[in-house]
């Protein structure tokens, strides 16, 4: 697989990466089957998709200790990223960025992941009531203690308003400027999807711009860009999309027009539409990793398979052309 550069240079992984949230969070609970997740994790690092991202709020802490059952025999291949600044309570999430909190959650971490090293240490959320830098802070000295070897920030939500606009990330990109003048930002997270594009209009360009990685979260758009959804089937209670305004019965049907397109595009190029999907993502830049969420080697297998497509300007055009995606509000 093509391998990328993480920050300066010095660290890469592979292109598309393997999101382990959906094996201990946010999706179906009555889907998660841990040997079945773990062979997942084994599948990605056979193929070369070495980034494994994951949080120690995930679970929260179990989806970090099933990846360490992997990492613990296999560490040399993997490039183990995963989270700090976000609890989870019950039905809410709390921010917590105090430097002593930080310290202490990373050697958490480091125990629950089996190594004695994070390769990258992102920052969930940013805690509204400690200034950022006095983290980011902590975070930087944990690099100097060698428990870490790079840092990475999260984006906000793509959906925290009523429609996405091109000043989505402008919150995120002055954290950015605050942080980067304490520590070198090695990575950003941030939603970044053919239905979710908002990340081009400026996050995207800030990072290439700076010989920043841009690590694609959800894209595959929580699993519609797959093809494999079907409107009005519902989701458990515990499922995030239970409760997405883009997948209500109506507005899955609405959007199909998205997937039939990219499905022209597949059957083109031999391809699934996930692949595609992907294959989009990559296109993107040479900085960017797709870090798509699986729980099953069937699934990670086709991901690892979009680093062989390769889009035709002609393609990409027409993936420009697709409608945008509709929410509930729209």
């Amino acid at each position: 697989m093509e391998r990328r550069t993480i920050g300066a240079g010095a660290l890469s992984a592979g292109a598309v990466g393997l999101g382990c949230m959906p094996m201990s969070w946010g999706y179906s609970g009555s889907r998660r089957r841990g040997d079945e997740s773990a062979r997942a994790v084994h599948r990605a690092l056979d193929l070369g998709s070495s980034l494994l991202d994951t949080a120690d709020m995930y679970g929260p802490f179990t989806n970090e200790l099933l990846v360490g059952r992997v990492v613990r025999e296999r560490r040399d291949e993997a490039f183990v990223a995963t989270k700090v600044g976000l609890l989870a309570g019950d039905q809410h999430l709390v921010a917590n960025g105090r430097p002593g909190y930080v310290r202490r959650a990373c050697d958490a971490s480091l125990r629950r992941l089996q190594t004695d090293v994070i390769d990258l240490y992102q920052l969930h959320r940013a805690d509204p009531e400690v200034p950022v830098e006095e983290t980011w802070g902590a975070m930087a000295e944990l690099v100097q203690a060698g428990k870490v070897r790079a840092l990475g920030l999260c984006a906000l939500g793509a959906r925290g308003g009523r429609r996405s606009s091109a000043h989505l990330h402008e919150p995120t990109l002055r954290q950015l400027t605050r942080v980067q003048q304490v520590f070198p930002v090695g990575a950003v997270q941030a939603e970044l999807s053919v239905w979710s594009p908002e990340a081009l209009a400026s996050l995207l360009p800030w990072c290439a711009s700076r010989n920043i990685t841009f690590l694609a979260a959800m894209p595959l758009g929580n699993g519609y860009l797959t093809g494999t959804l079907t409107p009005g089937q519902g989701f458990e209670p515990d499922d995030m999309r239970a409760h997405h305004p883009r997948f209500t019965a109506e507005m899955m049907a609405a959007n199909q027009p998205i997937v039939a397109g990219l499905r022209r595009i597949a059957a083109r190029h031999g391809a699934t539409v996930a692949q595609i999907a992907l294959a989009w993502v990559l296109a993107q830049g040479k900085q960017v990793i797709a870090v798509p969420g699986a729980k099953q080697e069937r699934w990670v297998t086709e991901n690892a398979g979009a680093t062989g497509i390769h889009l035709t300007p002609e393609d990409l055009a027409e993936v420009a052309s697709l409608p945008g995606a509709l929410g509930s509000w729209d």
